[in-house]
């Protein structure tokens, strides 16, 4: 009985496997907000937007189960990456972030 509780015929690494993936992609949707705003002020939502717009309904009618819920933890963080894009450039007005000098 004991033995069977530590014996590990398959092992699901979706839950792994996605959550790893969200971890980089938040990461990466962040690095996007900063440095997109400064190079693109804030008309970067636009992108954002059509990002997300694409990826949800792709996750949608996705078969695969991981691919579906990577595109979906996309879409939904450039949805809400706009959100941070406006914050963005309301921290740099603050100072907290540098602002690009105009040539």
């Amino acid at each position: 009985m004991i033995d069977s509780l530590f014996v590990f015929d398959t092992i699901n690494l979706s839950g792994v496997v996605v959550g790893a993936y969200s971890f980089c992609n938040i990461i990466v949707a962040r690095w996007a907000c900063i440095i997109g705003e400064y190079h693109f002020t804030k008309r970067l939502w636009i992108l954002f937007l059509i990002i997300g717009l694409i990826l949800i309904p792709v996750s949608l009618v996705t078969e695969s189960i991981i691919v579906s819920a990577i595109a979906a933890i996309t879409g939904l963080t450039y949805i809400w990456g706009i959100h941070e894009i406006i914050e963005q450039e309301e921290r740099v007005a603050k100072g907290w972030f540098p602002k690009k000098q105009k040539k």
